[in-house]
């Protein structure tokens, strides 16, 4: 039997809150050429059993300890191209979602009929609106509210070259109605060309292991806009994304008071060093003399703030000195491998 044409990946860590759901909106989808792959991240809440008994078709891989969202991805792709014949992967894809993500039935359907038309694009995005759980540790009275608030339609890049979530917050009005081109597509859902993501690959990296999580999505559409791949929104294929901090449950008010604030840490830790290891990959010499102004403004301030108000403000940067040099080595990679000018790219940040 022939490999399906699209395999879905999800990676896991402590994540049974959402998987079940997620599963279940997968498996109702209208297209059914799919597998699906779950790459669990060393978790401690029984979702090898879940999966096992519930969705026994399902290949699931287990890491013995947490390698992070974008080396545990990685597996996952190196496992799918390996199935599929080197002749076949133009037509051959890759859907990377989030654990806390609900498809709508005909999600599958849509995305995937925008490819054939669009063999110049490496990356396919639907319209992700929030989702907001409530009572969610109780699965008797749990309800899951789908909004008309936007999450991200497409990754939109500014002058100074932050990138942030097109869309995010608006109420969804008709405004991006329109299937178009955009710079990228957000890392919580996103379907990826298996050529194009095998024409970016760095070694076996595909996703930047250094990054772990957080912001490899943006440097993985900047690397694709380098070597020639477009990105398509395409809004009839609709989605949810939960917001929120959610994670393991701890009990007594200080502890999940403590438990969030370490992890607006590490996640404001990795917000800021990525975005470092970001432009030291892919801002081009003559992009940062165009945007120079900006970027210096922004950076100043930027360095200054994390540093004085960031308590791993000083980590995030002993860590991008320190892990300079390799991101150096994969720059002149990124860089050898371009064959979009950079004019083009540097459209998308004015």
């Amino acid at each position: 039997m022939a490999y399906p044409k699209l395999s879905i990946h999800i990676v896991t860590w402590n994540s049974m809150r959402f998987l079940p759901d997620l599963l279940e909106s997968i498996m109702g989808q209208t297209y059914k050429d799919f597998n699906v792959l779950v790459i669990d991240n060393a978790s401690t809440d029984k979702v090898e059993g879940f999966l096992r008994e519930q969705y026994p078709e399902i290949v699931f891989i287990r890491n013995a300890r947490n390698l992070g969202f974008s080396a545990a991805h990685n597996q996952g792709i190196r496992y799918a191209v390996e199935h599929w014949p080197a002749s076949e992967l133009a037509d051959r894809f890759v859907l990377l979602t989030n654990p806390d993500v609900l498809l709508t039935p005909t999600f599958l359907e849509e995305l995937m009929a925008a490819t054939p038309g669009h063999p110049e694009v490496g990356a396919f995005g639907g319209k992700l609106l929030r989702a907001f759980g409530e009572n969610v540790g109780d699965e008797v009275f749990k309800e899951v509210v789908r909004s008309d608030r936007i999450d991200s339609v497409g990754l939109n890049p500014h002058r100074n070259h932050t990138v942030t979530d097109r869309g995010a917050g608006e109420l969804d009005e008709g405004q991006y109605k329109k299937q178009e081109k955009v710079f990228g597509i957000s890392g919580a859902l996103a379907l990826f060309r298996a050529s194009a993501l095998e024409d970016i690959r760095f070694g076996d990296e595909v996703l930047d292991h250094d990054f772990f999580a957080y912001k490899e999505d943006v440097d993985l559409a900047w690397r694709l806009q380098h070597t020639g791949w477009d990105a398509l929104y395409v809004p009839r294929a609709v989605a949810y994304h939960y917001r929120g901090m959610y994670g393991p449950e701890k009990s007594g008010f200080w502890k999940r008071l403590r438990n969030r604030r370490e992890k607006s840490v590490l996640r404001n830790f990795f917000s800021t060093r990525n975005h470092w290891l970001l432009l030291l990959k892919n801002l081009k010499c003559t992009s940062l003399l165009f945007s120079f102004p900006w970027v210096l403004t922004y950076e100043g301030a930027r360095l200054v703030y994390v540093l004085i108000f960031e308590r791993s403000g000083w980590r995030a940067l002993r860590e991008t000195i320190v892990l300079a040099p390799r991101m150096w080595k994969k720059r002149r990679a990124t860089m050898n491998a371009c064959t979009r000018p950079g004019r083009e790219v540097r459209k998308w940040f004015i």
